[in-house]
C-alpha cells in the first residue's frame, strides 16, 4: 500500500477546512496557497470528499469548501479511503479476493497487515492532526 498524492491532498484538504472552521466556506484558492499544493489537484481531492459526504461546498464570490461535521468525528481512514478509493495492501484484498485465496499462504499476513493499518488510521482523527 502507498498514499499516494491523491490521499495525502485529501488530508491537506481536510486539515486546513479544520484549522480554519468557523471561518465559513473556504476557498481552494486559499487552501492550495497556504498549502502550496497546485489547485488542479486540490479540486480533485475536493470533489472526491465532496462526493464522499465529507465536506460541504457553496458556489459563488463567498462560496468554498467547510467540513460537514466536527473535526472530532472524521477518522483518518474515511479521509484516506475518499482520496485514494482503497488502502488495502494488496490488491486481492480490496476486489474481494482471487482464485487462490482458498490455498493463498500469504493471504492472513495481509489480512493482518490490513487490519492493523486500519485500526490505527480509524484510532486517529482530523482534531488529533491539528494537535
Amino acid at each position: 500500500m502507498f498514499i499516494t498524492t491523491k490521499g495525502r491532498n485529501a488530508l491537506k484538504v481536510m486539515i486546513d477546512l479544520a484549522a480554519n472552521d468557523g471561518n465559513g466556506f473556504i476557498s481552494l484558492a486559499d487552501i492550495a496557497q497556504r498549502q502550496r499544493e497546485s489547485l488542479k489537484y486540490l479540486e480533485a481531492s475536493a470533489k472526491q470528499l465532496s462526493a464522499a459526504g465529507l465536506i460541504l461546498s457553496a458556489r459563488g464570490k463567498s462560496g468554498g469548501y467547510k467540513l460537514a461535521r466536527k473535526s472530532e468525528d472524521y477518522t483518518v481512514a474515511e479521509i484516506l479511503i475518499a482520496g485514494e478509493g482503497s488502502l488495502a495492501p494488496v490488491h486481492c484484498l480490496e476486489s474481494g479476493g482471487c482464485e487462490n485465496a482458498g490455498t493463498c499462504m500469504t493471504l492472513p499476513l495481509f489480512k493482518e497487515l490490513d487490519e492493523v493499518i486500519m485500526n490505527f488510521l480509524k484510532s486517529k482523527t482530523l482534531k488529533d492532526l491539528l494537535k
